[in-house]
Protein backbone atom coordinates (compact mmCIF):
# COMPACT_ATOMS: atom_id res chain seq x y z
CA UNK A 1 0.00 0.00 0.00
CA UNK A 2 2.67 2.28 1.08
CA UNK A 3 4.55 1.46 -2.42
CA UNK A 4 1.64 1.94 -4.51
CA UNK A 5 1.11 5.25 -2.51
CA UNK A 6 4.78 6.49 -2.96
CA UNK A 7 4.01 5.83 -6.82
CA UNK A 8 1.46 7.81 -6.96
CA UNK A 9 2.66 10.54 -5.56
CA UNK A 10 5.96 10.25 -7.88
CA UNK A 11 3.99 10.62 -10.86
CA UNK A 12 2.20 13.59 -9.65
CA UNK A 13 5.23 15.44 -8.48
CA UNK A 14 6.43 14.67 -12.69
CA UNK A 15 3.07 15.43 -13.67
CA UNK A 16 3.74 19.08 -12.25
CA UNK A 17 6.68 19.60 -12.81
CA UNK A 18 6.52 18.26 -16.65
CA UNK A 19 3.45 21.02 -16.52
CA UNK A 20 5.29 23.63 -15.25
CA UNK A 21 7.75 23.77 -18.27
CA UNK A 22 5.69 23.29 -20.38
CA UNK A 23 3.63 26.64 -18.93
CA UNK A 24 6.63 28.72 -18.43
CA UNK A 25 9.48 27.34 -20.30
CA UNK A 26 8.51 29.99 -23.41
CA UNK A 27 8.13 32.63 -20.83
CA UNK A 28 11.62 32.16 -19.60
CA UNK A 29 12.65 32.28 -23.03
CA UNK A 30 11.25 36.05 -23.40
CA UNK A 31 13.88 37.70 -21.32
CA UNK A 32 16.37 35.33 -22.16
CA UNK A 33 16.32 36.99 -26.01
CA UNK A 34 15.32 40.46 -24.85
CA UNK A 35 19.08 40.35 -23.59
CA UNK A 36 20.67 39.09 -26.58
CA UNK A 37 22.79 40.59 -28.75
CA UNK A 38 21.79 39.30 -32.15
CA UNK A 39 19.03 39.92 -34.25
CA UNK A 40 18.07 36.44 -34.76
CA UNK A 41 16.10 34.54 -32.37
CA UNK A 42 18.03 31.31 -32.24
CA UNK A 43 20.49 29.50 -30.20
CA UNK A 44 23.42 29.98 -29.49
CA UNK A 45 23.46 33.21 -27.77
CA UNK A 46 25.80 36.07 -29.33
CA UNK A 47 26.10 38.22 -26.53
CA UNK A 48 24.45 40.02 -23.63
CA UNK A 49 23.31 43.82 -24.37
CA UNK A 50 20.54 46.46 -23.49
CA UNK A 51 20.09 48.01 -26.55
CA UNK A 52 16.68 46.82 -27.51
CA UNK A 53 15.36 48.50 -24.60
CA UNK A 54 16.47 51.08 -25.74
CA UNK A 55 15.31 50.89 -29.06
CA UNK A 56 11.44 51.16 -27.62
CA UNK A 57 12.97 54.11 -25.86
CA UNK A 58 13.14 55.82 -29.29
CA UNK A 59 10.14 54.33 -30.81
CA UNK A 60 7.33 57.18 -31.52
CA UNK A 61 4.64 54.92 -32.54
CA UNK A 62 4.81 52.51 -29.50
CA UNK A 63 4.89 55.48 -26.79
CA UNK A 64 1.40 56.34 -28.53
CA UNK A 65 0.37 52.43 -27.78
CA UNK A 66 1.56 52.54 -24.62
CA UNK A 67 -0.95 55.71 -24.19
CA UNK A 68 -3.72 54.42 -25.55
CA UNK A 69 -3.24 50.91 -23.57
CA UNK A 70 -3.26 52.99 -20.29
CA UNK A 71 -5.90 54.84 -21.17
CA UNK A 72 -8.51 51.63 -21.56
CA UNK A 73 -6.79 49.95 -19.20
CA UNK A 74 -7.28 52.69 -16.77
CA UNK A 75 -10.73 53.11 -17.60
CA UNK A 76 -11.52 49.61 -17.85
CA UNK A 77 -10.35 48.66 -14.54
CA UNK A 78 -12.53 51.47 -12.80
CA UNK A 79 -16.06 51.20 -14.48
CA UNK A 80 -14.98 47.18 -14.27
CA UNK A 81 -14.71 47.61 -10.58
CA UNK A 82 -17.85 50.02 -9.89
CA UNK A 83 -20.09 47.64 -11.88
CA UNK A 84 -18.59 44.59 -10.40
CA UNK A 85 -19.23 46.02 -7.11
CA UNK A 86 -22.25 47.30 -7.09
CA UNK A 87 -23.50 43.34 -8.63
CA UNK A 88 -21.34 41.52 -5.94
CA UNK A 89 -22.88 43.67 -2.96
CA UNK A 90 -26.81 42.93 -4.54
CA UNK A 91 -25.67 39.27 -4.79
CA UNK A 92 -24.35 38.81 -1.32
CA UNK A 93 -26.67 41.49 0.50
CA UNK A 94 -30.09 40.80 -1.29
CA UNK A 95 -32.45 38.11 -2.37
CA UNK A 96 -34.61 38.88 -5.64
CA UNK A 97 -36.29 37.04 -8.47
CA UNK A 98 -34.46 35.63 -11.33
CA UNK A 99 -31.24 36.39 -9.08
CA UNK A 100 -29.46 32.67 -9.99
CA UNK A 101 -30.26 33.42 -13.94
CA UNK A 102 -29.25 37.20 -13.87
CA UNK A 103 -25.96 36.01 -12.47
CA UNK A 104 -25.13 33.63 -14.45
CA UNK A 105 -25.98 35.62 -17.35
CA UNK A 106 -23.70 38.31 -16.32
CA UNK A 107 -20.80 35.97 -15.52
CA UNK A 108 -20.87 34.74 -19.36
CA UNK A 109 -18.31 36.06 -20.86
CA UNK A 110 -15.85 33.92 -19.21
CA UNK A 111 -17.33 31.03 -20.58
CA UNK A 112 -17.71 32.13 -23.90
CA UNK A 113 -14.42 32.50 -26.93
CA UNK A 114 -13.45 36.01 -27.15
CA UNK A 115 -13.20 35.84 -30.66
CA UNK A 116 -16.67 35.02 -30.55
CA UNK A 117 -17.23 38.11 -28.17
CA UNK A 118 -15.16 40.17 -30.65
CA UNK A 119 -17.28 39.28 -33.74
CA UNK A 120 -20.55 40.02 -31.98
CA UNK A 121 -19.67 43.39 -31.02
CA UNK A 122 -18.15 44.32 -34.06
CA UNK A 123 -21.47 43.66 -35.98
CA UNK A 124 -23.34 45.21 -33.05
CA UNK A 125 -21.32 48.71 -33.32
CA UNK A 126 -21.53 48.44 -37.61
CA UNK A 127 -25.35 48.31 -37.07
CA UNK A 128 -25.47 50.86 -34.89
CA UNK A 129 -23.24 53.00 -37.43
CA UNK A 130 -21.25 53.52 -34.43
CA UNK A 131 -17.38 54.73 -34.75
CA UNK A 132 -14.38 52.32 -33.94
CA UNK A 133 -12.55 53.88 -31.22
CA UNK A 134 -10.40 53.40 -28.22
CA UNK A 135 -13.78 53.86 -26.21
CA UNK A 136 -15.54 50.89 -28.20
CA UNK A 137 -12.57 48.93 -26.80
CA UNK A 138 -12.94 49.87 -23.55
CA UNK A 139 -16.60 48.69 -24.32
CA UNK A 140 -15.53 45.63 -24.81
CA UNK A 141 -13.08 45.44 -22.38
CA UNK A 142 -15.72 46.02 -19.82
CA UNK A 143 -17.57 43.92 -20.66
CA UNK A 144 -15.33 40.86 -20.07
CA UNK A 145 -13.57 42.40 -16.87
CA UNK A 146 -17.17 42.59 -14.88
CA UNK A 147 -17.08 38.99 -14.30
CA UNK A 148 -13.90 39.10 -12.95
CA UNK A 149 -14.38 41.69 -10.80
CA UNK A 150 -17.32 40.49 -9.30
CA UNK A 151 -15.69 37.00 -8.58
CA UNK A 152 -13.44 39.07 -6.80
CA UNK A 153 -15.60 41.65 -5.30
CA UNK A 154 -18.44 38.61 -3.88
CA UNK A 155 -15.81 37.12 -1.44
CA UNK A 156 -14.80 40.45 0.30
CA UNK A 157 -18.95 41.43 0.35
CA UNK A 158 -20.19 38.09 1.48
CA UNK A 159 -17.67 37.93 4.03
CA UNK A 160 -19.34 41.39 5.67
CA UNK A 161 -20.65 40.72 8.95
CA UNK A 162 -24.38 42.03 8.73
CA UNK A 163 -23.93 42.90 12.48
CA UNK A 164 -22.10 46.07 11.78
CA UNK A 165 -24.60 47.51 8.95
CA UNK A 166 -27.39 46.61 11.97
CA UNK A 167 -24.98 48.85 14.64
CA UNK A 168 -24.17 51.52 12.49
CA UNK A 169 -28.28 52.08 11.31
CA UNK A 170 -29.20 51.91 15.06
CA UNK A 171 -26.82 54.18 16.34
CA UNK A 172 -28.45 56.56 13.06
CA UNK A 173 -26.10 56.68 10.72
CA UNK A 174 -27.77 56.76 7.07
CA UNK A 175 -26.53 54.18 4.14
CA UNK A 176 -24.34 56.32 2.33
CA UNK A 177 -22.51 57.47 5.53
CA UNK A 178 -22.78 53.69 6.61
CA UNK A 179 -21.26 52.46 3.08
CA UNK A 180 -18.61 55.21 3.96
CA UNK A 181 -17.46 54.42 7.41
CA UNK A 182 -17.90 50.65 7.56
CA UNK A 183 -18.28 48.83 4.43
CA UNK A 184 -16.00 50.70 2.01
CA UNK A 185 -12.95 50.61 4.46
CA UNK A 186 -13.27 46.65 5.21
CA UNK A 187 -13.64 45.67 1.07
CA UNK A 188 -11.21 48.26 0.24
CA UNK A 189 -8.59 45.73 -0.47
CA UNK A 190 -10.49 43.83 -2.44
CA UNK A 191 -11.93 47.09 -4.48
CA UNK A 192 -8.07 47.56 -5.06
CA UNK A 193 -7.40 44.15 -5.49
CA UNK A 194 -9.83 44.19 -8.39
CA UNK A 195 -8.80 46.73 -9.92
CA UNK A 196 -5.04 45.71 -10.55
CA UNK A 197 -6.28 42.71 -12.29
CA UNK A 198 -9.07 44.21 -14.44
CA UNK A 199 -6.22 46.63 -15.17
CA UNK A 200 -3.35 43.50 -16.42
CA UNK A 201 -6.53 41.83 -18.32
CA UNK A 202 -7.46 44.91 -20.11
CA UNK A 203 -3.62 46.06 -20.84
CA UNK A 204 -2.87 42.60 -22.02
CA UNK A 205 -6.18 41.39 -24.03
CA UNK A 206 -5.38 41.49 -28.13
CA UNK A 207 -8.58 39.88 -29.44
CA UNK A 208 -11.35 42.51 -28.52
CA UNK A 209 -8.41 45.37 -28.86
CA UNK A 210 -7.99 44.09 -32.93
CA UNK A 211 -11.97 43.91 -33.76
CA UNK A 212 -13.06 47.09 -31.75
CA UNK A 213 -9.88 49.43 -32.17
CA UNK A 214 -9.63 52.34 -34.82
CA UNK A 215 -6.56 54.20 -35.83
CA UNK A 216 -5.18 54.80 -32.19
CA UNK A 217 -4.24 50.77 -32.12
CA UNK A 218 -3.33 49.61 -28.20
CA UNK A 219 -0.11 47.86 -27.31
CA UNK A 220 -1.00 44.05 -28.12
CA UNK A 221 -1.80 44.92 -31.30
CA UNK A 222 1.15 47.18 -32.02
CA UNK A 223 2.98 43.85 -31.26
CA UNK A 224 1.03 41.82 -33.33
CA UNK A 225 1.85 44.68 -36.37
CA UNK A 226 5.30 44.27 -35.68
CA UNK A 227 5.97 40.61 -35.66
CA UNK A 228 5.34 40.91 -39.67
CA UNK A 229 9.13 42.35 -39.33
CA UNK A 230 11.91 39.76 -38.67
CA UNK A 231 14.18 42.40 -37.38
CA UNK A 232 11.65 43.96 -34.92
CA UNK A 233 11.68 40.65 -33.35
CA UNK A 234 14.57 41.78 -30.26
CA UNK A 235 12.73 44.51 -29.73
CA UNK A 236 9.42 42.68 -29.32
CA UNK A 237 10.87 40.71 -26.72
CA UNK A 238 12.19 43.46 -24.94
CA UNK A 239 8.54 44.85 -24.72
CA UNK A 240 7.21 41.71 -23.93
CA UNK A 241 10.04 41.04 -21.04
CA UNK A 242 8.55 44.61 -19.54
CA UNK A 243 5.16 43.52 -20.34
CA UNK A 244 5.43 40.20 -18.27
CA UNK A 245 7.24 42.21 -15.23
CA UNK A 246 4.11 44.42 -14.85
CA UNK A 247 1.78 41.55 -15.17
CA UNK A 248 3.46 39.86 -12.89
CA UNK A 249 4.08 42.73 -9.89
CA UNK A 250 0.31 44.01 -10.45
CA UNK A 251 -1.11 39.89 -10.47
CA UNK A 252 1.01 39.79 -6.81
CA UNK A 253 -0.44 43.18 -5.71
CA UNK A 254 -4.07 42.24 -6.47
CA UNK A 255 -3.78 38.73 -4.69
CA UNK A 256 -1.74 40.79 -2.03
CA UNK A 257 -4.97 43.03 -0.98
CA UNK A 258 -7.54 39.87 -1.76
CA UNK A 259 -5.56 38.02 0.81
CA UNK A 260 -5.67 41.36 3.11
CA UNK A 261 -9.52 41.52 2.93
CA UNK A 262 -10.05 38.21 3.71
CA UNK A 263 -7.71 38.54 6.84
CA UNK A 264 -8.78 41.84 7.98
CA UNK A 265 -12.69 40.46 7.63
CA UNK A 266 -11.93 37.18 9.41
CA UNK A 267 -10.73 39.70 12.41
CA UNK A 268 -13.64 41.66 12.21
CA UNK A 269 -15.96 38.87 12.15
CA UNK A 270 -13.89 37.51 15.43
CA UNK A 271 -13.78 40.66 17.11
CA UNK A 272 -17.73 41.21 16.64
CA UNK A 273 -18.60 37.27 17.92
CA UNK A 274 -16.22 38.25 20.56
CA UNK A 275 -18.31 41.56 22.09
CA UNK A 276 -21.53 39.63 21.32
Amino acid sequence: MKTGSALSRNWLVFYAVAYMVFLYAPVVLLPLFAFNDATIIAFPLSGATTKWFTVLWETEALHSAVENSLIVALSTSAISTLLGATAARAMARYRFPGKRGIVGFIMLPLVLPEIIVAVSLLVLLMQLDMELSLWTVVGGHVLICVPFSIAILSSAFQGLDSSLEEASFDLGETRWGTFRRIIFPLVLPGVISSMLITFTISLDEFIIAFFLTGTDVTLPVYIWSQLRFPTKLPSVMALGTILLALSVILLILGEWFRQRAAKRQGIEASATGGFM
